[in-house]
């Protein structure tokens, strides 16, 4: 048989069975569907956190103890010391340290409980964060010791909603600070925790706790290549901690220096494992889908056991049968599959645009490769499920499919 004779029999079969066929498409159209559902929208918000992360810089460095991050471990392992020593090296600069204060803030009959942070104007340069109202935190206000606050936006919302706050007096903890800053929105709920922050002179800070030894946090941005400077850091830090570790295991030190650009490389890694894993859930709807076209194919060799036969005696070849059948399989999965494609993007768009209203500067990313991957696994699907059904009609004799009833 010719090939156009093979796909025009192959698509007779199909349409004379027009709503087994569509059942038949079910499995397959659900499956393919949410793997790209899936896919598309694993790789929307790994997009997404990469482009809130990437506002900070990517030379940008954090450093603190592991505690911040990991229970069970010590919380105040970086020094006065470390600050001091790492400001004298040539790979890094802008070095802002950070005491943080679990202090209420409070405003008349106003009360709210934010990141207070201890830091110098450094940190704002670091963050890449611009005051909306009023200025951010000076020199000055370092080496005076002064009582002044800078507040993130939504700090200064929740204790000033009618009124600008700049000029203001706020009572953080006992004691009193003017308000001589807001923060500009950052609009997004990876940052919502720094524009419900407030910002006070490292000084005050020191004096407030008492701290004369230990500081939470370090931000700094590097001058040379993030290797290099991670690299400094590193053994500095290593040096000063009296920590042996000359085959360079992260899980012997006490504290992390990372980039935000090593940051994102772990997100990426997550997001990408996450979302294979959630790829992989979606397709076991595939082989439920492959196994309905199995069974059908089998039903439809049976009521066409003497067609077959007929077909035969006429001159029909062993290959033509199987490659008919086999065809059959392949056209259904691959309709299914691409009504499949459609819905899960469709959907995928309505989800993108939900998330838009609540997440902001959300984009839709679709992966070619996940359509292509999922087009494949379509056609593969009916190509190994549909070869045991069109073997079994290729190897039919004709006399006993004739006989058949």
């Amino acid at each position: 048989m010719q090939v156009e004779d093979l796909i025009t029999v192959s698509f007779e079969g199909l349409r004379r069975h027009r709503s087994r066929s569509v059942l038949t498409t079910l499995g397959i159209m659900i499956g393919v569907g949410s793997v790209i559902l899936m896919v598309s929208i694993g790789s929307s918000f790994e997009r997404w956190i990469l482009d809130q992360m990437e506002q900070f810089g990517n030379n940008v460095f954090e450093i603190h103890a592991k505690g911040l991050q990991e229970v069970g471990k010590d919380t105040l392992t970086i020094t006065f010391g470390d600050y001091e020593a790492i400001k004298e090296l040539r790979t890094v600069t802008s070095v802002a340290p950070a005491i943080f204060l679990g202090e209420q803030v409070t405003y008349g009959n106003e009360e709210i409980a934010p990141l207070v942070m201890g830091t110098t104007k450094e940190i704002f340069v670091n963050w890449s964060f611009e005051a909306s109202e009023g200025r951010l935190l000076t020199d000055a206000d370092e080496s005076g010791a002064r009582s002044v606050v800078v507040l993130g936006s939504q700090a200064a919302e929740d204790l000033f909603p009618y009124e600008s706050p700049v000029g203001k007096r706020v009572t953080i903890g006992a004691r009193k600070f003017t308000v001589v800053g807001v923060m500009g929105s950052l609009g997004s709920p990876l940052t919502a925790m720094m524009d419900s922050s407030a910002f006070i002179p490292f000084t005050v800070a020191k004096s407030i706790t008492g701290r004369t030894r230990y500081i939470d946090y370090i931000a700094l941005k590097s001058t040379t290549s993030i290797d290099l400077a991670q690299a400094d850091l590193t053994s500095l830090l290593r040096q000063r901690h009296n920590i042996d570790n000359p085959e360079d295991d992260p899980d012997k030190d006490d504290f992390y220096a990372r980039s935000v650009e090593q940051s994102m490389e772990v997100v990426t890694a997550v997001t990408m494992g996450i979302t294979i894993f959630l790829g992989l859930i979606a397709g076991i709807s595939l082989l439920v889908g492959g196994v309905g076209i199995m069974n059908i194919m089998l039903v439809s060799v049976s009521e066409r056991t003497q067609e077959i036969g007929l077909r035969k005696a006429v001159g029909a070849k062993k290959n033509d049968i199987l490659f008919q059948f086999l065809l059959e399989a392949i056209v259904l999965t691959l309709i299914g599959g691409l009504i499949g494609i459609a819905g899960g993007i469709g959907i995928g768009y309505v989800l993108y645009l939900i998330a838009s209203q609540l997440l902001g500067g959300f984009s839709y990313a679709l992966s070619i490769n996940a359509i292509l991957l999922a087009i494949g696994m379509a056609v593969s699907t009916g190509l190994i499920f549909g070869l045991y059904p069109a073997q079994k009609a290729a190897n039919l004799s004709p006399m006993e499919a004739m006989r058949w009833e």
